[in-house]
Order: C-alpha cells, then sequence, then structure tokens
C-alpha cells in the first residue's frame, strides 16, 4: 500500500509538513509506504473550468504544469492526505489549485478518487482550522473518498517553524488519524 501527502504549504519544513510527515511516519511504521509533495516546488495553476477533462477522458488536464504528474501520483496511492495552514479562514491556492483540478479530472473520468482513503490535516496559529478542516473535508466527501476518525479534528496550532511540536493534543489527534488510516486500509484490504 501507498500513502501520498499533499502539503499546501509554502515553507519548507513547516508546521504543515511536519505534521504530515509525522502522519506518514505512523502508516511506515504499519507497513505503508509513504512520500509526501510539496506544493510549492511545484506549479499547479488554478482550473479555468474550460471542461475538457470531461470531453478528452484521458485522466489529464489540458493545462500545461507540474497538475498531471501529481495526480497521477495520486491515483497510484492507496491513501491521500491533504494539508493546509490556514490563510485568512481558508486553505491555501497552492493546495485549493490541486484539489480542484483533481476533482475536475477524476469526475469526469468516473470517479477515479472514489473509495480510496484519506482525510484533511490543518495548522494555523490562533483560528480557522476548523473552516479549513470542513473546505477540505468537503473535497474528500464530494470525491466519494472514505475518511476516517480521530479523538478530535486534525487540526494543531503552531505558528513559528516547529512550534506544532509543542501542541501535544494535535499531535495526538494526528497520530491517532494515521493509526485509523493504517488499520483501515489493513482492514479493508482483508
Amino acid at each position: 500500500m501507498k500513502a501520498v501527502a499533499l502539503c499546501g504549504s509554502p515553507r519548507e519544513g513547516g508546521n504543515t509538513e511536519i505534521l504530515l510527515k509525522k502522519c506518514l511516519s505512523v502508516l511506515e511504521g504499519e507497513g505503508i509506504s509513504g512520500q509526501v509533495i510539496r506544493l510549492a516546488e511545484k506549479k499547479i495553476a488554478p482550473c479555468t473550468a474550460c471542461g475538457k477533462c470531461f470531453k478528452n477522458r484521458d485522466a489529464k488536464c489540458i493545462i500545461d504544469d507540474d497538475f498531471d504528474s501529481v495526480f497521477a501520483e495520486m491515483l497510484a496511492a492507496d491513501i491521500i492526505v491533504a494539508g493546509s495552514p490556514v490563510y485568512f479562514g481558508s486553505a491555501t491556492p497552492e493546495i485549493m489549485a490541486l484539489l480542484h483540478r483533481a476533482g475536475y479530472v477524476a469526475r469526469a473520468n468516473g470517479n477515479l478518487l472514489s473509495r480510496k482513503l484519506g482525510g484533511p490535516i490543518v495548522v494555523a496559529r490562533r483560528a480557522g482550522q476548523n473552516f479549513t478542516f470542513a473546505q477540505l473535508m468537503y473535497w474528500f466527501m464530494i470525491n466519494d473518498m472514505v475518511v476516517p476518525g480521530s479523538t478530535y479534528w486534525n487540526v494543531a496550532i503552531g505558528a513559528g517553524i516547529g512550534e506544532v511540536n509543542d501542541d501535544a493534543e494535535g499531535i495526538q489527534t494526528i497520530t491517532r488519524f494515521a493509526e485509523n488510516l493504517a488499520w483501515l486500509a489493513k482492514s479493508l484490504r482483508g
């Protein structure tokens, strides 16, 4: 089994990436390999709503950027985790550009993300996690994906790089989320 963690933060090594790596570490301990894809290192433009993905039906987008390679990794994964810091009360444009296009292309080609496992992880300095968590959760739900619960919503607090490590409850929540992803993946595999 394989997991992919999509990091929507423009900060290298920032709190979002720390949480995603924590999630992947737990999964790897359960025998599920994983990788972080840092969207800050990719060029992914927003969706233009051109509708070509519904006409072409080739699981690709006509916009010439890094989307297709990231989407291919998403399709190859059994588990997809999307992480974002909170920017002015919502997810970053980097993660939303990817998710909007992935949703369109997946739905245009027979719901390619259907029944994959995953969920969102969100971090903020002070507030906005719940709205951003819901914003990302809507994407998982409309794509017919399976999202396990945890001991709380998958949110944490931290401003400066590394401060998220001081949020014991946030780390515990992400750890349990990852444990539940692994349990669910193994249970479904039978």
